[in-house]
């Protein structure tokens, strides 16, 4: 009898089915994959938006890899001798120097650097799309509070790191942004003396500040955002239900979308890409922060227009906005002026942004499981809210740039200071104000649309002479995310009427009077769900019905 040899891709076949059973043994990864690649995603852009910020994040890992082996985190002088001869023989941090080296003498430093710097800014401004998207379609409900606390620190860190990110150069600009750190951590009553000399090392600006910035910047909040990111994006994403928006057949219980693999996969990938390329774009074709422009950084030197990136403006504005306000007292003094807008501003809103899903909770006593997101316009109240707080964080960041608007438009900068001061006060209740009215008006369309359907601008005249506009009935597709059951954002919370001359107990209560007064007003124009219009065949076939109401 003849041997006979096995193929080699028989062999490798046997091989890779014999590792994924010992994997399934040990793990069970078969019946997790099995369940995974058929989980549906659901087939709506702004879901998309979360994975912009992750994928900027990956971008940021592989340039910031790439910086580290050429950075120096020293604030040791050396005179610089490098290329850029614009600078020769001056005296500057070794930081500085590296940085210049970085820019102009190793191949595709530049752009590498302008890379990590746009990531940055495209990872920020996706995170607070993201958070604002699943604010106004309260994502943020049961059962995903978490996953929103999660997020809210994200947010946090990133933007830290931001700030510790540009303070590394050791430029001119970059140094005024940690001579505004130094200030503002000096300004926490008692102890800020103490908090300097720790953080600095010794008096401003010392020798140690850059190096601990990098030590933070490049290990510890990378690390922490290592573990959060795929905890929020994957673990916990994955372990829940998807959220969607109303329509399209979806349901508070069940997933309208496509499977994991192929489609979302393709996706994804696709995404990714687009990112990576849009980025590298930017960076090649759009300066940022040219620091050889700027300097070594010098405590008794200043620049004119100087502005921080995007995502820290606002603070820069509720510092140039504050009153010189301070309290002396027992021989101690609080600097209001910097404490306030520095440290309570931001205090006060990142806490209302973490306390709000359980406030909210406490006003409308839902404590129903939500998987069906709600259309902003559906909630008038909670649209108006987050429309308040887009408001307040706008006028402050545009009051970062008080001075420039002072130039550009040739007015007073005591001016622009003063319409801000009142901008941050009065423009977030008129956003609410006609943030609700716009949100109960798109309400009112939504009814139309579904009583008497869409407009076509078309004007029949009856025999009796009188005319009438002709009116486009929709498909039942076309208003089901109007039209759709879903789970009520809010249940009434009225205090009971006194029985027979009795108080109830809840009544007694000055928080339950409070509850049900703001449980009234946030229910107060909640969308009703209409009933949908009755089908018409016409419809059903392709064509498109009309309609003539009553002459006008």
């Amino acid at each position: 009898m003849a041997d006979t040899m096995p193929s080699t891709g028989t062999s490798a076949a046997r091989s890779v089915d014999a590792a994924a059973h010992a994997l399934d043994e040990r793990l069970g990864t078969t019946g997790f994959a099995r369940k995974a690649l058929r989980k549906a995603f659901p087939d709506q852009w702004t879901f998309l938006v979360g994975e912009i910020a992750m994928y900027s994040f990956v971008i940021l890992l592989l340039t910031g890899v790439y910086l580290t082996l050429f950075f120096k985190p020293s604030m040791n002088e050396v005179v610089y001798n490098g290329s850029y001869t614009q600078l020769k023989g001056v005296r500057m941090s070794e930081a500085y120097a590296s940085t210049l080296k970085i820019s102009f003498e190793v191949r595709g430093g530049l752009l590498v650097r302008q890379i990590h710097h746009w990531a940055t800014l495209i990872f920020m401004g996706a995170i607070l799309v993201h958070l604002l998207r699943n604010f106004f379609s309260g994502a943020f409900r049961k059962p995903r509070e978490l996953n929103w606390l999660i997020g809210i620190t994200m947010f946090i860190l990133v933007m830290l790191n931001g700030l510790f990110g540009y303070s590394l150069p050791d430029d001119l600009l970059s140094g005024t942004g940690i001579r505004i750190l130094e200030g503002v951590t000096e300004s926490v009553p008692l102890v800020g003396s103490y908090l300097v000399m720790f953080l600095f090392g010794g008096e401003f600006p010392g020798t140690d500040i850059i190096p601990r910035l990098y030590i933070v910047h490049v290990l510890l909040i990378p690390g922490i955002l290592a573990a959060l990111i795929p905890l929020h994006a994957v673990v916990l994403t994955w372990r829940q239900t998807h959220t969607q928006f109303p329509g399209k057949g979806s349901t508070n219980t069940t997933v309208r979308g496509y499977p994991f693999f192929p489609v979302f996969v393709a996706k994804t990938t696709s995404l990714f890409l687009w990112v990576f390329g849009v980025t590298v774009l930017l960076a090649a074709f759009v300066q940022i922060n040219p620091v050889w422009l700027f300097g070594p950084y010098d405590p008794g030197a200043i620049s004119s227009g100087s502005q921080p990136d995007w995502y820290m403006g606002w603070l820069e504005g509720a510092l140039r906005i504050m009153p010189s306000w301070e309290i002396s007292a027992w021989g101690h003094t609080v600097t209001l002026s910097v404490l306030v807008p520095a440290l309570v501003v931001p205090g006060l809103l990142f806490t209302g942004l973490a306390a709000y899903p359980f406030l909210e909770r406490w006003v409308t006593g839902d404590r129903q499981i939500h998987h069906l997101l709600d259309r902003p316009r559906d909630v008038p109240a909670r649209t108006g809210i987050g429309m308040g707080g887009v408001v307040f964080y706008g006028a402050l960041w545009a009051a970062g740039g008080n001075d420039v608007i002072a130039d550009r438009f040739d007015v007073p900068l005591f001016w622009t200071t003063w319409f801000f001061r009142f901008a941050v006060v009065l423009g977030p209740v008129l956003a609410y104000v006609v943030t609700y009215r716009i949100c109960v008006g798109l309400q009112h369309r939504d009814l139309a649309l579904v009583e008497h359907g869409l407009e076509t601008g078309v004007i029949r005249q009856s025999p009796e002479g009188g005319f009438s506009e002709v009116e486009r009935r929709l498909p039942a597709e076309g208003t089901a995310a109007i039209t759709d059951p879903r789970p009520a954002p809010a249940v009434p919370l009225d205090v009971p009427p006194p029985s027979g001359g009795v108080e109830s107990p809840r009544a007694r209560s000055r928080a339950a009077r409070m509850r049900a007064a703001l449980n009234r007003r946030f229910r107060a124009d909640l969308a009703a769900v209409p009933e949908p219009a009755p089908a018409d065949p016409a419809l059903e076939e392709g064509a498109s019905a009309e309609t003539a109401p009553a002459s006008r």
